[in-house]
């Protein structure tokens, strides 16, 4: 499920923010803000995404979609949980189409610093976004 969900932000930066990416093999431990959707597929295994977003990334797609120069700390995290919102979204749409598994998707949430600093992840991929980072991770629930 992860490739498919990789798949689905690289779209987004393809097609919603225009921005080249590139893979990142080793997370640069940037500060990042973390918003998670759990994921029910059509077989009845749940999952929990993961996305986030370091603030110079966010702040980057605050500017396209909002056309603010600096956001305040509350419009950051709005802005992580509509790109969760969207890139999983499109995995779905994606995983209906290519590979014929139905998902049902919850309400994306942000996790506060504490929670990102205890998460232990196993499957995670980096993206490079414009001098930004996006990580893209998925847990078995």
């Amino acid at each position: 499920m992860l490739p498919i969900i990789v798949e689905a932000a690289t779209n987004f930066c393809l097609h919603q923010i225009r921005l080249p990416y590139d893979f990142v093999t080793e997370s640069s431990k940037k500060r990042t803000l973390l918003a998670y959707i759990d994921i029910e597929t059509g077989n009845g295994d749940t999952h929990r995404a993961y996305i986030g977003c370091d603030v110079m990334l966010i702040q980057t797609i605050a500017e396209i979609f909002l056309g603010e120069d600096e956001s305040d700390e509350q419009t950051l995290i709005d802005m992580l949980l509509e790109t969760t919102n969207m890139i999983v979204g499109s995995a779905k749409v994606l995983a209906g189409e290519l590979y014929e598994t139905t998902m049902t998707i919850a309400t994306p949430f942000v996790l506060s610093h504490e929670e990102i600093a205890s998460l232990q992840l196993n499957e995670v991929q980096c993206i490079g976004i414009n001098g930004g980072e996006m990580t893209i991770a998925l847990q078995r629930l």
